[in-house]
Order: structure tokens, then C-alpha cells, then sequence
């Protein structure tokens, strides 16, 4: 599982230089033809890890309801993100993954809530799964966020 791990922390890192890079204007925009914002895509992924993780595994998330609402599948932004809101979210990419990482390993995942994800169809019925499942979601959130740069900057 250490491969995914390092994938996982790969691609956050990626969109950390992201959020680093863009102006909050940017991380917030909503270009025609798209429903949702870079910013909200990254927090999707800060999200749904916690959820398909931990919520499944019947353990409490490390964020709030607040955040996990604002982000969670078949969210949409409703207004724009703060500069706080943006920097918690760029802090949680690396913690929470860590975490995740320390917890996997001293066996905190015990049990699972067998869950098919709407995306491929697949059931993930542990822990090894969700997060093998993560990483592809991740990467194709990634995705999202290079269609949503070009279609801002051209």
C-alpha cells in the first residue's frame, strides 16, 4: 500500500503548488461550460478521502460537517472561498493524509461499509480498496483541475 501512499501524496503535492501558484480569483472562477472551481475540486478530494476512509470505516472524520457539505459529492460551490478557506484547505492535503498514512498502518481500519462508488461502478469493500479507489479519484480530480486551468488562462 506504500506505492498508493506515495501516489497519493504525489498528486497532493501537485495541488498544493496549484493553490500556490493561482490567485484566490482563480482558485474561485467558474469558467463557462464547467459547474464547479479548482478550489473546489481540491477540497473534493480532501473530502471524499475522509469519507470513503474513515466515515466507512465507521470512524469519525478529522473535518467538519461544515466542510464536509461544502465539498462532498454532488456539491457545487455557492459562493466564493476565503483566503483562510484556502489555506485550511491546502494545510489539510498533507495532515490528513498523513494521518491516514499512521493510521492504516497501526491498524485502525478494522471494519468497512461495503460501498459501490457512482463514478466506475466498483464496490470497495475495505480499507486497501477505498484507498486504491482514492488515488483514482484523486488523479481524476487532477484532471478536472488542468481542463479548468486551460479554459482560464487559455
Amino acid at each position: 500500500m506504500e506505492f498508493t501512499f506515495q501516489v497519493l501524496n504525489n498528486t497532493r503535492g501537485i495541488f498544493k503548488k496549484i493553490i500556490e501558484n493561482n490567485s484566490l480569483e482563480d482558485l474561485n472562477n467558474v469558467p463557462k461550460g464547467f459547474n464547479n472551481n479548482i478550489i473546489w475540486n481540491i477540497g473534493h478530494v480532501v473530502v471524499s478521502e475522509q469519507l470513503l476512509a474513515y466515515k466507512l470505516s465507521g470512524l469519525e472524520s478529522t473535518l467538519s460537517d461544515e466542510m464536509i457539505n461544502k465539498y462532498r459529492k454532488d456539491s457545487k460551490p455557492n459562493d466564493d472561498v476565503s483566503q483562510a478557506e484556502v489555506d485550511e484547505i491546502k494545510g489539510l492535503l498533507h495532515s490528513n493524509l498523513e494521518k491516514t498514512r499512521e493510521d492504516y498502518y497501526n491498524d485502525v481500519f478494522q471494519d468497512y461499509n461495503a460501498y459501490t462508488v457512482s463514478t466506475t461502478g466498483n464496490t470497495l469493500n475495505n480499507i486497501d480498496e477505498a484507498l486504491q479507489f482514492i488515488a483514482i479519484h484523486e488523479g481524476l480530480h487532477y484532471g478536472y483541475v488542468l481542463a479548468l486551468l486551460k479554459a482560464l488562462k487559455g
